[in-house]
């Protein structure tokens, strides 16, 4: 308990999204917008972004619950069969967090979990305990029915790992801990496409860090999704943009570290 009651205060006011995100945690059911050659977006709580290639697809977070993840399988599919891509179902998790994570009960059962090692472990030490503090919000609570729980991944992985989708390949990194221990994101070179998790968002400033992490370790982050050199980038919430998202955030964290550094 040592670890988790502080952590539990700083997530104590999680769900309350910025002015600029999207609040309603139903994933809507319209046609996602394409971002470029393979990858396409649904613009929710989170946004939830898909990799289509020729053999299989790519789906990066879940949509809180099952009920939103099952939305999400299908607009998969849909993207899959309306592309001539391959049947096969992967997915990746930005974070632990609940609308990142806890919608997989709603994939079908042939879906390739991937996480990383860090973040299973985050997962499996405070996944119940943030579980509690969205469901003690009303507009949370229904998603997130009392039996949920969570399947182990088919593939573990240390640093990063690569996914080859017939045409295209999603390269996920481990760069955490920043927003929390285990923050992965997902680089498409073809596209030169990045998924940025909660790492770097649009007008939304960090506001929680991970067990170990500051401003200092999340402006290193960055340094790292701006190496990658994208044209795209997705975040987990807010619309997409371009590479302005991840100086941007920089600069504020930045602003932060200046400001704790002041006599």
């Amino acid at each position: 308990m040592k670890r988790v009651l502080p952590w539990l205060l700083l997530l104590a006011p999680l769900a309350l999204p910025a002015a600029n995100r999207i609040s309603d945690p139903r994933i809507p059911d319209g046609e996602p917008r394409r971002i470029s050659a393979h990858v396409w977006e649904v613009e929710s709580f989170p946004d939830v972004a898909f990799v289509v290639g020729t053999q299989a697809t790519l789906v990066i977070d879940t949509g809180l619950g099952p009920a939103n993840g099952a939305i999400v399988a299908r607009h998969a599919r849909r993207l899959a069969q309306r592309m001539g891509g391959g049947g096969k179902l992967y997915l990746v998790t930005t974070h632990f967090h609940p609308e990142h994570a806890a919608g997989e009960g709603g994939f079908p059962a042939g879906t390739v979990l991937v996480r990383s090692r860090a973040q299973q472990a985050e997962l499996d030490h405070d996944g119940e305990a943030i579980m509690g503090v969205f469901r003690s919000r009303p507009q949370f609570a229904e998603f997130l029915p009392a039996d949920i729980t969570f399947r182990r991944p088919d593939q573990l992985f240390d640093a990063e790992a690569t996914l080859d989708l017939g045409g295209v390949h999603a390269r996920i990194v481990l760069v955490g801990p920043a927003h929390t221990i285990g923050d992965q994101v997902v680089w498409v070179d073809e596209d030169r496409t990045l998924m940025t998790g909660d790492l770097a968002m649009f007008e939304d400033p960090p506001r929680r860090f991970a067990a170990g992490a500051n401003a200092a370790v999340w402006i290193n982050a960055l340094d790292r999704l701006a190496a990658f050199n994208p044209l795209h980038v997705v975040p987990d919430h807010g619309p997409p943009g371009g590479p302005e998202l991840i100086s941007n955030e920089r600069v504020v964290l930045a602003a932060q570290l200046a400001g704790a550094k002041a006599p």
